[in-house]
């Protein structure tokens, strides 16, 4: 297997919060791989890591066999990783299609030419071609999480970085969103996710990656990490 990102001993701290404490790990092309832990356990600090917003205090990250560490987030999108946020930020006095044309663009280089083609394909992909001209500020809960992946998706990536799209959605919504991301991932885009939702990592991931203060406590198949002692302890009480 092609490993797309691998980190290696990445740590971060804020004063004496460890938010990476020599976090090490890698995925491969075509992989879902989850990232589970309690509050505060650092996985969004991770997500930061990986796309640029926060620097590391040491370690490094390569994709695509290049170390990346100190590029911009904006180098690191145009080279193929994108991210969702946990709330979404869309410019909300824009269309959806215009925030799509805007992170296509922008975000991913799809030529002016092409973009209307392109995002048709991802208004398709995640069930929003109908609110296509819909303002972005008066999308629903379940619509703006489609919305915040769509724009993702926009920018052409090859590493998907998914923050808590099931969060608030029901059972049904979560699986629609399980399926989307299959889809995805069926389309050569590899998935690192986090997710609150035990059910949805369990069903939807390869492999699963367990932080807790910022470590990682454990990883491997979903099952064998739910069940692992220290997860049991730290994330579910037990």
């Amino acid at each position: 297997m092609t490993t797309v990102l691998s980190a290696t001993r990445l740590s971060k701290a804020f004063g004496a919060i460890h938010v990476a404490d020599r976090v090490s790990f890698s995925i491969d092309e075509g992989e879902i791989l989850g990232v589970i832990g309690p509050n505060g356990a650092g996985k969004t600090s991770l997500f930061g890591l990986l796309s640029g917003n926060i620097r590391p205090d040491s370690g490094y990250v390569e994709f695509g066999g290049k170390d990346i560490t100190r590029w911009a987030p904006q180098d690191r999108a145009r080279a193929g990783i994108a991210r969702t946020y946990q709330i979404p930020k869309p410019f909300t006095h824009m269309t959806v299609a215009g925030n799509l044309k805007v992170a296509a663009i922008f975000g991913g280089g799809v030529a002016e030419d092409e973009v209307e083609e392109w995002i048709d394909g991802v208004l398709a992909q995640t069930h929003l071609a109908p609110a296509r001209n819909t303002l972005a500020g008066r999308l629903p809960l379940l619509m703006r999480k489609r919305h915040e992946l769509a724009r993702a998706l926009a920018m052409r990536p090859k590493l998907l970085l998914v923050d808590e799209v099931a969060a608030g959605l029901t059972d049904h919504e979560v699986g629609e969103f399980i399926d989307m991301v299959a889809g995805i991932r069926a389309g050569g885009v590899t998935v690192l996710w986090i997710e609150h939702v035990m059910k949805t990592m369990l069903t939807a991931t390869d492999r699963l990656l367990a932080l807790d203060s910022g470590r990682i406590i454990a990883q491997g198949k979903p099952e064998e990490v739910i069940n692992s002692p220290d997860v049991r302890r730290v994330y579910l009480g037990a």
